[in-house]
């Protein structure tokens, strides 16, 4: 009985110790810090080809519901979350359907804390080209102060006025594409422009290779992982994965 009962001491020990150091690589990716990267000189180093939006145009369909662009795989059900020591991000593929523009279009669902602190909400728009582009159609946005909505800054609809659909990830992504990703005048103009393939990068859920680093403007940086999708944005990394189904409405 005693060698019995020192046996499962000794493994209840290990498993105490494989839960901390478990926790101790999880936290010390969340510490680390980046590379600091110098964009601006590496943008000096390389050619810059402009991607023609009107892939996007409505008038220019068919559009596909299913997202499966390998840099940028949405399929229904699949759950993101990416996170920092205080900041957590969650992208969630929903199982709806948003009629923008006249397109059908997939909606993602993205939700932003801080400190355990509900900071937005928004419901992104987006559609497959018949290439394998990956069209941004908009965003509804409730932004939250004390628990309660206050504003949708930042909300745009393709469509609505001047505002065209963009371009969130192309067919082929390589170095030097620069393009529009919200084409909303005086809303959301944002850009991004693929300035290197990184030979790996680590997070939580792990090492990943062949990476697409990403810059846009204004001043965010992603990663992006094939067969994977979106694994850094500004200081958060990928924790976790996973893909779950919802019943029909």
């Amino acid at each position: 009985m005693a060698k019995t009962k020192q046996k499962i001491f000794k493994q209840k020990v290990l498993l105490v110790l494989a839960v901390v150091l478990g926790l101790m690589v999880f936290k010390f990716f969340l510490m680390k810090k980046p590379v600091e990267l110098n964009l601006n000189k590496t943008a000096n180093q390389i050619q810059i080809t402009e991607l023609d939006i009107s892939i996007c145009d409505p008038a220019n369909g068919p559009f596909s519901t299913a997202i499966d662009n390998p840099f940028f795989p949405y399929p229904e059900g699949k759950i993101v979350i990416l996170e920092d020591q205080t900041a957590k991000v969650q992208i969630t593929s929903l199982n709806k359907i948003e009629t923008v523009a006249g397109v059908e279009t997939r909606v993602i669902e993205e939700r932003e804390w801080e400190d355990d602190t509900l900071l937005e909400i928004s419901l992104n728009y987006f559609a497959q080209a018949k290439d394998g582009t990956v069209c941004y159609f908009g965003e509804d946005v409730d932004i939250y102060e004390n628990g309660v909505v206050n504003s949708h800054g930042g909300a745009w609809r393709a469509g609505e006025g001047s505002n065209k659909p963009g371009i969130i990830m192309p067919a082929n992504p390589t170095v030097g594409q620069s393009y529009q990703q919200e084409v909303a005048p005086g809303i959301a103009e944002d850009r991004a422009e693929h300035f290197s393939i990184e030979k790996s990068f680590s997070t939580p859920a792990g090492v990943f290779e062949n990476i697409l680093l990403v810059k846009e403007t204004p001043d965010s940086t992603k990663r992006y992982a094939k067969g994977v999708g979106l694994i850094f944005d500004d200081g958060l990394v990928l924790t976790s994965q996973d893909t779950r189904y919802f019943p029909l409405n």
